[in-house]
């Protein structure tokens, strides 16, 4: 059997493999603390890549700033943090207070630890992230990563916050670091970010002023510049802000792309944005007429200048006989009359119903139709029709309208709570519109900056319309209220405990709103998680470091404190399932065996395990079986497992923590 890691990935090893995929004559081995490891040889790397290296203080483009290094040390750096379940503040899919069957997921803790947690299960697995970080006021707060810290003792502190609860401090701007530690904070948690974003995946952020140019920058080099989408602007305010000569009323939604491979979903073309009418319709649909099919081009090419014959009328681009005659003898202007359609292309629409002959007094025209629903694509060497719901592009100036202001999101949370238990939360509306142009009906959207969970709220409504079943993942700190404010006033002590009971109301209300319309299956629950320190106890992570006389005490490597569903919830995260997978406790030979994702991870943590239980688990052929270390019942046990195994389910991954 294997023992388990039980810390996140290591960002610096994955990138060695990464490298070593690439340049596998640039790996070598080291040895270090007495164990053998993987490194980069830099020599060999620097000649496989001579040609694009900058060496030394030779002037290059860079965007940098102080603490930049240990900024990306932190993206990099493993934990032993863990995530426990915390039932009673779940909800079920159906809206069962502490039911546990929502796919939907809240985390409760720091969301850089979180980041790190979720890179095996998640990597590369949500399309969608929205965040709406610290605006870098001068006033708001910005979380205090202590770059110090070897990454031993960051390991070591991981969950750990300051005396009142958090490890969150007040950025001003009299402070030398203002845009350094801002920067400090965003960089390794967007860099982790993109790693869990799916390659067709996109990410957006809500910033203004104070940030947008270091937004812009960071996030240039982190994704890409060239997946840079679009940089909205939102209107915060019709009024903006009277106190200043210039009314500030709005702020940014800025986008990016994972990968070229980004996929949008343009909205719908109405029909009164497209004129069309019920004038022009025939059996195909609604159609509109276009230009006529002559125009003065820009640069005359010979291949658009022919005879057309129909019904025994001919035409010629400009209606001039003489001048087409002119034109073939090469008496041409640069720019001259010419059809929009080639030869081929023509006789295909005519064909198919797309061209419409006009007479008028005095002659007549050739237009083309625009259909609401129908177009011609070239296929081949020839052409076919394609038929399609008509899209619009998604417009910048797209969240302009009061219905994305601050003045509606304020109604949002009134709405819900009768107070307004948070400020400058971001409207329904606006979260709705994006995930609706970002995701299909069955992905996931993150947010960890997640606050009173409106982007929660916005999925659960999208849903309930389109019947989607979308899942979402709510990231955030459990910062404390202030006791002058609404919210502690109405028994929030904490951001958490508003967008939990958020995700609670706001779910009740779109059931009953959408009534027998709502979707069957519609998920208005959520799991809830808490960021903690390992279940596990040091010995685990440093038995060379156990002395012979703590031997006794050690005996069992968990911490007393910790359930058979803390554990879980670390194995899952280790071996890659997803939290929110089915998860079943069973009995089997007086033992309680998890069952996850439908028989894909069996678990069993209980203490004098017999062979019968082993049995039990290995004919039903998990893809993993998880034990303690402890759990056997004898050395006789433990001796017939892996034959039980090898018996039953040879291809079974046991694994021991």
């Amino acid at each position: 059997m294997e023992t388990l890691k039980m810390h996140s990935l290591d960002g610096v090893q994955r990138n060695i493999e990464l490298i070593g995929k690439l340049f596998p004559n640039a790996i070598t081995e080291v040895k270090r603390n007495g164990k053998v490891e993987h490194a980069i040889d830099f020599d060999v790397l620097r000649q496989e890549l001579s040609g694009s290296i900058v060496e030394g203080r030779e002037e290059r483009y860079q965007f940098t700033w102080p603490d930049k290094k240990k900024a990306m040390l932190a993206a990099n750096a493993p934990i032993t943090a863990t995530l426990r379940p915390v039932v009673a503040d779940s909800v079920g899919k159906d809206g069962t207070p502490g039911g546990f069957d929502s796919e939907n997921l809240y985390i409760e803790g720091d969301n850089l630890e979180v980041l790190k947690l979720l890179q095996e299960t998640y990597l590369g697995k949500v399309k969608m992230i929205y965040i709406d970080p610290p605006y870098n006021t001068g006033n708001d707060f910005v979380y205090e990563d202590d770059f110090a810290q070897s990454a031993a003792d960051y390991m070591d502190n991981s969950g750990q916050y300051d005396e009142e609860g958090n490890r969150l401090v007040t950025n001003t701007e009299s402070n030398g670091r203002f845009h350094t530690d801002w920067l400090n904070m965003i960089y390794p948690r967007l860099k982790l970010a993109k790693d869990l974003l799916a390659e067709d995946g996109v990410i957006f952020i809500s910033i203004d002023d104070n940030e947008i140019e270091n937004s812009l920058k960071v996030c240039s080099e982190v994704f890409g510049k060239g997946n840079y989408l679009a940089c909205f602007p939102r209107v915060t305010k019709k009024a903006g802000k009277t106190t200043e000569a210039i009314a500030r009323n709005h702020d940014y939604l800025l986008s990016y792309a994972k990968s070229s491979a980004v996929k949008l979903y343009l909205p719908s073309h109405t029909d009164d944005g497209f004129k069309f009418s019920d004038e022009f319709i025939d059996t195909r649909g609604k159609y509109k007429l276009n230009q006529t099919l002559d125009y003065d081009s820009l640069q005359y090419s010979a291949s658009l200048d022919y005879p057309i014959t129909v019904k025994g009328k001919t035409f010629y681009p400009g209606q001039s006989y003489e001048k087409y005659l002119e034109r073939q003898k090469g008496n041409h202007a640069r720019a001259d009359w010419a059809w929009r359609w080639s030869k081929e292309l023509f006789e295909f629409g005519l064909k198919n119903g797309f061209i419409v002959i006009k007479d008028y007094e005095s002659h007549s025209r050739i237009y083309t139709k625009t259909y609401q629903n129908c177009k011609i694509v070239k296929k081949g060497n020839g052409f076919q029709l394609e038929y399609m719901e008509r899209t619009k592009a998604i417009s910048t100036l797209e969240f302009i309208e009061n219905e994305y202001s601050n003045d509606n999101s304020k109604k949002n949370i009134t709405q819900v709570f009768d107070a307004a238990v948070f400020d400058y939360s971001k409207p329904v509306e606006l979260l709705k519109t994006i995930t609706s142009y970002a995701t299909s009906t069955s992905d996931v959207v993150l947010d960890f900056f997640s606050g009173s969970a409106t982007t929660a709220h916005a999925v659960m409504k999208l849903n309930a319309e389109d019947g989607g079943y979308r899942k979402f993942i709510m990231v955030q700190l459990p910062e404390k209220t202030d006791e002058k404010s609404e919210a502690y006033k109405a028994g929030y002590k904490n951001i958490c405990e508003i967008g939990k009971e958020r995700i609670r109301r706001a779910g009740r209300k779109i059931k009953e709103d959408a009534g027998l319309t709502a979707p069957a299956d519609l998920d208005i629950g959520f799991r809830c998680l808490r960021l903690d320190e390992s279940n596990m106890k040091p010995v685990y992570y440093t038995p060379e470091e156990t002395q012979q006389q703590d031997l006794f005490s050690l005996v069992d490597n968990v911490k007393s404190d910790r359930t058979p569903e803390d554990l879980l919830f670390q194995v899952m995260l280790d071996l890659g399932v997803l939290l929110s997978s089915p998860i079943e406790a069973t009995e089997i030979a007086g033992k309680k065996v998890f069952n996850v994702a439908n028989g894909f991870l069996l678990a069993c943590f209980d203490h004098d395990v017999t062979d019968e239980t082993v049995k039990a688990i290995a004919q039903m052929k998990p893809y993993y079986a998880v034990f303690r270390d402890s759990s056997m019942a004898n050395d006789s046990v433990a001796t017939n497992f892996d034959q039980i195994f090898e018996t039953y389910s040879p291809d079974t991954v046991r694994k021991v923590l």
